[in-house]
């Protein structure tokens, strides 16, 4: 056993956390700032509760800490207890999910994700089950999230995690690869930190009436539907149309005059 898992291990059952991994998300929060104090937070594959008891401790009276696992997950000491909610369930099922939305009145601001695969060690399939729960997480991280909020997943490194990190560029401002100094060594373990999800007003095929409040550079008018840009060809600044959208990227749209 190495002097890094002596290390932390020890910490955590002097400290009172339930698991060594209650360090990694304090470390995975101080880089990338994902916990705030009042953000509702949801925790999927949550037992034994380590992340779930530092969440509690960063979010703070006000905030509220929902934890998701197939396993029963003891109470915690009162002084977060109040704070945290547990829901066994399937997170792939659509009841657990309204059962979350439920616990945090539909307003998610942050997704977390520790869950791996119990190891065969035949790392190939670990591997593949590992993206397959990251994959999960993302999927159900997608659906909750509210506008500007935060996923963290692990994966295990190998085949396919840029194809799950491009996918998340896609809907996050940004995405931020690392491993946690509380990550053993011998780990090939990698956390996704995905900070501002994207999400737009608007759906291709949705027709509205809206103003050009711009030019750009290629010549297209510019609408704006709640700060979110649509462009859309021939139409010119000042001018009031009706348009159905054609496409929609994370930060833009396009859309397609049809009142001509």
């Amino acid at each position: 056993m190495g002097s890094g898992r002596d290390h932390y291990y020890n910490k955590a059952k002097q400290e009172g956390y339930r698991s060594r991994a209650a360090y990694k998300l304090q470390q995975l929060d101080e880089l990338e700032n994902v916990l705030e104090r009042g953000d509702a937070v949801v925790d999927l594959g949550a037992a034994p509760g380590g992340w779930l008891q530092v969440a509690a401790e960063e979010v703070g009276p006000q905030g509220t800490v929902v934890g998701v696992d197939f396993q029963r997950i003891e109470s915690f000491d009162e002084k977060i207890d109040g704070r945290i909610e547990t829901i066994r369930g399937d997170v792939t099922e659509e009841r657990t999910l309204d059962r979350v939305r439920e616990a945090t009145d539909g307003t998610v601001d942050v997704v977390l994700s520790d869950m791996a695969p119990n190891v065969s060690g035949e790392y190939s399939l670990d591997q593949a089950r590992s993206l397959h729960l990251a994959r999960t997480a993302a999927d159900v991280a997608l659906e909750l999230l509210d506008a500007g909020g935060d996923l963290v997943v692990k994966v295990f490194e190998g085949p396919d995690v840029d194809a799950l990190r491009a996918d998340l560029e896609a809907e996050f401002r940004y995405v931020r690869a690392t491993a946690p100094d509380a990550t053993r060594k011998e780990s090939s373990e990698l956390y996704l930190i995905g900070k501002g999800r994207l999400t737009a007003p608007v759906s291709a095929g949705d027709e509205l009436e809206v103003e050009i409040v711009d030019v750009g550079a290629e010549g297209d008018g510019i609408a704006s539907v709640e700060g979110f840009r649509l462009f859309v060809p021939g139409a010119e600044t000042g001018e009031e149309v009706v348009v159905r959208v054609t496409d929609v990227k994370p930060n833009f749209g396009f859309a397609e005059r049809i009142d001509e």
